[in-house]
């Protein structure tokens, strides 16, 4: 997807009525340390998939040699005492979905709008994309932007191939990259945002930042569940999808999705761990390296620690 150059992404912003709103700074001063609240979910799929806990450690080991950002992890799918979220600049959720998402609970939507409405960033990793439509799809596309809904998306296992990355924080020093991972697509976006390109509506700007084509034989399936196919989803082949966006919310907030996050090994793909680690740098409001975020390499042994009980494949 090539870059927008500053002229076409001005008038973009005018076009949208917006461009008082979408770059207004986070509420926090850019001096200050900012703080950011890392929710892992429960146990959940065989071996090496959903490895929540093990992922956010990965990340959180990571993180916390950045300067100016605080990491606060919590396990088990929510944090022990919801205060801690009030100084929150920034939370990622990566867990369950639909039913067993974290905040499929009211209460706990109810505590998400309160600091959505403060201005923290909040962004939602694979399964914690994916809620309910009557319970939290309005709030889903308020805050991220979009997010999986279930027999609308799909989830097939792929290998998509990254090749390009529009101009954004979020795509410092990303090289081009593929993973197999069971990447969702044709998410339920907010209504005028499209899957490909930079829009600006209601003065939220939207971003797809890792955009590919599926292949006509994924989008015939099988998905992982529902198998499939869904007609709707063969009916668009040859059209690009984002697995990874951004959202600038007109209150200064930030939100983003990122559909990957199925197979714990890759967190071992320097470009994969990079693009994500960025996205939560650029959520906390720290400024993104012209490089990236760097980080050390993942080894086998790494990748291994932490992993959740669970019963082997055949069991």
């Amino acid at each position: 997807m090539p870059s927008m150059t500053r002229c076409e992404f001005l008038s973009l912003l005018v076009a949208g009525g917006a461009a008082h709103n979408v770059f207004r700074p986070p509420a926090a001063s850019a001096a200050k340390t900012r703080k950011l609240v890392l929710i892992a979910g429960s146990p959940s799929h065989p071996p090496g998939m959903h490895e929540f806990r093990a992922g956010t450690l990965l990340l959180e080991k990571r993180l916390a040699q950045l300067p100016m950002l605080a990491v606060e992890r919590h396990d088990g799918g929510w944090v022990e005492d919801e205060a801690t979220l009030d100084d929150a600049d920034a939370i990622v959720i990566y867990s369950d979905g639909g039913r067993k998402h974290p905040l499929a609970d009211k209460g706990r939507l109810a505590i998400m709008e309160r600091q959505v409405r403060r201005g923290v960033g909040l962004g939602c990793m694979h399964y914690g994309v994916e809620v309910l439509r009557d319970d939290a799809g309005a709030e889903f596309k308020r805050w991220l932007g979009g997010y999986y809904e279930h027999e609308w998306s799909c989830n097939p296992i792929w290998t998509p191939s990254f090749q390009s990355f529009v101009d954004h924080p979020v795509s410092n020093g990303v090289r081009p990259f593929s993973a197999e991972d069971e990447w969702y697509f044709n998410m339920r976006f907010q209504d005028g945002f499209d899957a490909s390109s930079r829009k600006v509506v209601g003065g939220a700007l939207f971003t797809p930042i890792l955009v590919a084509k599926p292949s006509d034989e994924t989008r015939d399936g099988p998905y992982v569940y529902p198998k499939g196919p869904y007609p709707h989803i063969q009916a668009n082949k040859g059209r690009d999808e984002t697995m990874l966006w951004t959202l600038e919310r007109p209150d200064g907030g930030r939100g983003f999705g990122f559909t990957g996050g199925h197979f714990h090994r890759n967190w071992q793909n320097d470009e994969y761990r990079k693009v994500v680690m960025n996205a939560i740098c650029w959520l906390a409001g720290i400024s993104v390296p012209t490089l990236g975020v760097g980080s050390s390499s993942v080894t086998d042994a790494e990748l291994e620690r932490n992993l959740d009980p669970k019963p082997p494949r055949n069991a």
